[in-house]
């Protein structure tokens, strides 16, 4: 196919008559002539879509006039030219001067005597301020596209039931399902993900994250991930789409109401050996996904239907639960005439504040692996335009699928636990207790995430999907996603994965680099020296992260001051939010508590629980 570029045009030959001709000549010119008459109704069908080719670089959008033609709207992109390649004056300077990713990755993760001086010196809030602005402003707001249309519309702007997306779908007219390049059918999902991602052999991940930050992880993001499925993977059932703490008081109001004691402001709970546990569906009817033949005493009702899944899930959902009461005792102190409207929701600002700092300042702080360290303070960016919404995006979505995470079995207690006792088995946690979960949890290692190979064979499936709805939603390749991240797109599948092998075992599949689909690509992408996983899911994925963070309405400044959250008491419980206070000031004893398992010498034994505010 020939490359377009700027209002240039591409010529294809006409279809060549079939047939031969024989004795029954009549029949030879008929079916000639109707096949030149299809040729012309169709007024140049066999032309591409000179959109297909992504000709439009930089952000620059691809707008196509008739069947031949196209041009790029370069506004805005600080470039200018027929494909918007040519930089603009201070466009060029920057480029000149700033570095590429490995090199400021290399700088946050090395130099401890610099980081140290930086971290207990105003230059912290200097770069942490420069951080939040950079990373956020590479995800639009408004939001921009939907899966419905490749064009901007009000649609896409104002449904709050679709995802949204950061680049349009793949024109639906291309001649390949990833625009012109690779093949014209993509490699087998099932293939893929047995021959790329299936564990051979478990690969902890090197930076030391544990099942405490697997299992948080799933947690937090599943109060915006809730993909709609029977509406269609491009549509979402989250309302806010963001850090609502859905998960733990429901999604709509009906699942609330019957969730909360109406009391206090207090949750609902049961009591089991002397300690707080989510209550069974049997005194609270709402909807859980529960296999049929699961005991009643063992179905926990919890904000989000899906949590019985996995003990993990159920461990947070108790100490949120625990959490949320704790607050309510500490607000209703301070406000002895407030009612339990007031207490419930004041409570609830005061956990998605917790949630917030607990993300930023210790889950984040242990994905990147800097040695700069994060700091939550909204106020840090009240002086710079700054939009206080967030959309969930399509992207974002599929990019958090981190199933390598999960380990072979689980350790617990000097018990090792199978997936078959397991999954859909709240009794762990009630047998076990918060306490030993922690430990067990805190100890253990989770995997690394990029790389592939590294997916245990209970959740392939998930993989599997993933991928199939990714081409349902027409994604588009990898390397677009690079380009509009401002990473050099790769040239070949060896640069991508560092080996021999799997690069040639790739290119059989799919024919071009230029092909490689979005998901796949975060998976197997080389990773980073010592990194759980490569370049693009850091490059990504943190821009996504801090917009939907800091673009929540608690970190705005009408919002962020002492009487949001039920006064100076209210806001210290926020400002003073760590995994350990959630775990220690919700529980009998205070075990050893990180997103990480042990360091060096870092202390394991049991210690003295923080004092209460």
């Amino acid at each position: 196919m020939k490359k377009l570029s700027g209002r240039g045009t591409a010529r294809h030959g006409h279809l060549g008559a079939t047939g031969e001709l024989g004795a029954f000549r009549f029949s030879w010119i008929l079916i000639l002539l109707l096949q030149e008459l299809s040729c012309a109704a169709a007024e140049g069908s066999d032309v591409v879509n000179p959109c297909c080719d992504y000709p439009c670089q930089n952000s620059g959008v691809c707008v196509r006039f008739g069947a031949e033609r196209y041009e790029c709207d370069c506004t805005g992109t600080g470039f200018h030219g027929d494909n918007c390649t040519t930089p603009e004056f201070w466009t060029g300077v920057h480029h000149l001067l700033k570095p590429c990713p490995d090199t400021v990755h290399y700088i946050l993760t090395h130099f401890h005597w610099l980081w140290d001086f930086i971290n207990n010196s105003f230059l912290r809030d200097v770069l942490m301020r420069l951080v939040l602005n950079i990373r956020s402003n590479l995800i639009p707001s408004p939001p921009t596209f939907n899966s419905k249309y490749e064009y901007l519309s009000w649609e896409s702007y104002y449904n709050l039931s679709y995802y949204t997306r950061l680049l349009p779908p793949v024109p639906e007219d291309c001649p390949t399902p990833m625009g012109t390049k690779g093949k014209r059918s993509l490699p087998d999902a099932k293939v893929l993900v047995e021959r790329f991602l299936r564990r051979e052999t478990f690969r902890p991940d090197p930076q030391g994250a544990n099942l405490m930050f697997a299992f948080f992880a799933q947690h937090f993001t599943h109060q915006f991930f809730k993909t709609h499925h029977r509406m269609g993977p491009a549509f979402t059932r989250a309302l806010s789409h963001g850090v609502d703490a859905g998960h733990i008081y429901g999604d709509n109001l009906e699942r609330q109401l019957q969730l909360r004691l109406h009391k206090d402001g207090k949750l609902k709970y049961q009591v089991l050996g002397g300690e707080v546990y989510p209550p069974l569906v049997s005194e609270v009817p709402i909807r859980m996904s529960y296999p049929s033949d699961m005991p009643a005493q063992q179905r926990l009702a919890i904000g989000q239907e899906v949590f019985g899944l996995l003990p993990g899930l159920t461990m947070y959902a108790t100490l949120w639960l625990r959490e949320h009461n704790r607050v309510c005792d500490v607000l209703k102190a301070e406000h002895p005439t407030w009612g339990d409207e007031q207490l419930f929701q004041t409570a609830r600002l005061v956990i998605i504040g917790e949630t917030i700092r607990i993300v930023i300042e210790e889950y984040v702080q242990q994905l990147s692996g800097y040695l700069l360290r994060l700091k939550f303070d909204p106020s840090l960016i009240f002086s710079d335009q700054f939009q206080y919404s967030n959309r969930i995006a399509l992207e974002f979505n599929l990019l958090y699928h981190w199933h390598p995470l999960m380990p072979d079995s689980f350790l617990i207690d000097g018990d090792e636990v199978p997936y078959s006792q397991f999954l859909y088995n709240t009794s762990v946690l009630m047998h076990y207790g918060v306490e030993k979960l922690v430990e067990g949890f805190a100890h253990q290692s989770a995997g690394q995430i990029g790389g592939g190979k590294n997916i245990h064979p209970r959740l392939l499936n998930v993989a599997e999907l993933s991928i199939r709805e990714s081409r349902e939603l027409r994604v588009q390749p990898f390397n677009q996603y690079r380009k509009k991240f401002n990473l050099k797109p790769y040239t070949s599948f060896y640069e991508f994965t560092g080996d021999e092998e799997s690069a040639k075992e790739l290119e059989e599949l799919y024919g071009d680099i230029e092909a490689l689909e979005f998901y796949p690509g975060l998976l197997l992408e080389k990773t980073r020296h010592n990194a759980i996983f490569g370049e693009s899911m850091v490059e990504m994925g943190a821009p996504f992260s801090l917009k939907g963070l800091l673009g929540n309405p608690i970190c705005s400044p009408v919002y962020w001051k002492p009487s949001t959250f039920g006064g100076q008491v209210g806001f210290d419980i926020v400002n003073s939010a760590t995994l350990e206070r959630l775990v220690c000031l919700n529980s009998q004893r205070c075990p050893y508590v990180a997103f990480h398992v042990p360091r060096g010498n870092q202390q394991e034994t049991p210690r003295k629980p923080p004092t209460e505010l």
